[in-house]
């Protein structure tokens, strides 16, 4: 890994699956940083390296994703409900159980809504960019990529025996200008063989369509419980030009939280956070500064 693009030193946490990779850089009020698939903790470099001279910035890698351990099958379920276990027990590790500020994207919204209904009592506020925390929005077909790659045996064998899923987004993602070639490596890098990108293929597997799925009824439960989180100061962040989360998502967004602050960014994708870094550092800082902690209801 390039240092000068990751200059963060990396601890880790234990667990009986193998490690869990985190960044946790400044101090001050926490910010906790969740990604998604395939992109890793160095997604958020940008805003970690602005932010931590205010804040405590923490931002794991999900097992199997980024800097983490990769363990098969048989030592680790690939599902939701593990991911927010995991991240309940790294947030309990480092002993945050109050004044918490998520910032979400993709399959990390998820993640983060999941724990965040558990745990209301603990957030306090949302930055929320390209993701959702409902079920698919009524009439939505899941884009082909994302139904090649979950339901057929090519598209497992593209995912895992060519990192096409990894590849393929630091093409696709990044709307206003191409990525320059290091980053495109940096982001493919933790996924260089088919071992290590079990978790890229098991995250779209995981993706809940049907009653019986096995995130289903977690996502609806998080989808059902969502009025609980109208007072929690939220933040919507949207790349317009994002193939999976489009404009559908954003608008379900609104409905549910017509409070929210809501910025679109009309020629950035679905990593927003890479193609509008620089705009959303000072979103952010105003955002929280306009909510202070001691503002803001439990």
């Amino acid at each position: 890994m390039n240092r000068d693009l990751y200059p963060f030193a990396s601890r880790w946490l234990p667990t009986a699956a193998g490690r869990l990779h985190y960044v946790d850089e400044g101090s001050g009020e926490p910010l906790v940083f969740l990604h998604g698939n395939p992109s890793w903790s160095f997604m958020y470099r940008d805003l970690i390296r602005e932010l931590r001279s205010s804040y405590r910035c923490i931002a794991p890698d999900h097992l199997g994703m980024g800097l983490s351990d990769k363990p098969g099958d048989a030592a680790y379920r690939y599902t939701l409900e593990s991911r927010v276990g995991d991240l309940e027990r790294l947030l309990d590790h480092l002993g945050l159980s109050s004044g918490l500020t998520l910032v979400l994207h993709d399959w990390g919204g998820m993640i983060g809504m999941a724990y965040a209904s558990r745990r209301l009592e603990r957030v306090r506020r949302l930055v929320v960019t390209n993701t959702a925390a409902f079920l698919n929005p009524k009439g939505m077909l899941l884009p082909w990529q994302l139904k090649l790659a979950r339901d057929s045996s090519l598209g497992a064998l593209l995912v895992r025996g060519f990192n096409a899923f990894a590849r393929g987004a630091t093409y696709a993602c990044c709307r206003r200008k191409p990525m320059p070639p290091e980053i495109r490596a940096a982001y493919c890098a933790p996924y260089d063989s088919w071992a290590n990108r079990i978790a890229t293929l098991r995250f779209v597997q995981d993706i809940p369509l049907v009653p019986g799925d096995p995130a289903y009824a977690t996502v609806q439960a998080v989808q059902d419980g969502l009025h609980r989180f109208r007072a929690t100061p939220m933040l919507l962040a949207w790349g317009m030009k994002d193939f999976v989360f489009d404009e559908r998502f954003l608008a379900e967004w609104v409905r549910r939280f017509p409070e929210a602050e809501v910025h679109r960014f009309a020629d950035a994708g679905h990593y927003v956070v890479e193609d509008a870094a620089g705009e959303l550092v000072p979103l952010i800082r105003a955002f929280l500064a306009k909510h202070p902690l001691a503002a803001v209801r439990a």
